[in-house]
């Protein structure tokens, strides 16, 4: 199963990918319109979705689409979750997930987006797979976490590294939460629908080039390991959102370093999910 937030509704994606049906019509009202709602009944709307009609759907611009979780409660990410990322970034492997932030929520957008750059900053591109919760989780064990997973999605953790070193000891919610850094979709894909959702490839390119190319087999720890780690410290709540690490390739780590400039269009990829398509501007320059 594929939902989406299209123009603010939450919609059913056919499995063609082209067409959506509105689920507040479809359900005759069962449930709501809002996107990020249907979480908190997560397994009632499953078992009506498995039935739903998609015949009947509407064509949709890619433009159109909102993040799956416009506004999770929590929202965490993972650092150095790949090995050669941790190596390119200079730090050593960690021994456990420890290496967690928070990125806002009002930097979350859809897959089809134009970005303001910040003036004078150095923006970075970090493409991660992204977890959203199902249902209260707490003090579960790995073997139980995909359990209590809704869904996956793209996510860019976009990156303004000026900030992020800045002053004594890195700090990283703000470098990661600027207008647009969190641009996320195009859709929540269920675990059951993928092959294998412990190896997934991700990647993205800068104007047509490839930057990143990983496989999600390669995460330190897995989605199971983070969900489990996190649920030992705080409840994770429904429609929380959980960023889990970038592979190797990002601008920072590049000899000479890389940074995304006005006009470049970063593309992000996973298998199985989809795309992102993200284009900079200048700051005063955006078209929209």
């Amino acid at each position: 199963m594929r939902i989406a937030n299209l123009s603010g509704r939450l919609v059913l994606i056919a499995p063609d990918g082209a067409s959506a049906v509105d689920v507040e019509r479809a359900s005759n009202g069962r449930f709501s319109s809002d996107p990020q709602a249907v979480y908190d009944d997560w397994s009632t709307f499953t078992g009506w979705a498995a039935g739903a009609d998609l015949s009947g759907g509407v064509a949709f611009a890619a433009e159109d689409l909102g993040p799956p979780t416009p506004r999770p409660r929590q929202l965490f990410a993972i650092g150095l979750n790949y090995r050669e990322h941790a190596a390119e970034s200079g730090f050593a492997v960690p021994d456990a997930p420890t290496v967690m932030f928070t990125k806002w929520a009002s930097c979350l957008t859809g897959p089809v987006t134009e970005v303001i750059l910040p003036q004078g900053g150095h923006t970075d591109w970090e493409v991660e797979l992204v977890v959203v919760i199902g249902r209260r989780t707490q003090d579960v064990s790995e073997a139980q976490a995909w359990d209590h997973v809704a869904g996956l999605t793209v996510g860019q953790d976009l990156s303004e590294r000026i900030t992020q070193m800045a002053g004594p000891s890195p700090q990283f919610s703000l470098a990661k939460s600027l207008p647009g850094f969190g641009p996320m979709g195009p859709w929540l894909v269920t675990p059951d629908e993928l092959d294998d959702p412990d190896d997934l490839e991700l990647g993205c390119s800068v104007n047509g080039e490839q930057m990143q190319k990983g496989r999600t087999r390669d995460l330190i720890f897995s989605v199971p390991a983070m969900v489990a780690a996190l649920s030992r410290a705080l409840p994770l709540l429904p429609g929380d959102v959980l960023f889990t690490g970038t592979p190797s390739g990002v601008g920072m780590g590049r000899q000479p370093q890389r940074w995304l400039a006005p006009g470049d269009e970063l593309v992000s990829r996973i298998s199985g999910i989809g795309e992102l398509r993200q284009r900079f501007v200048a700051s005063g320059t955006s078209t929209n």
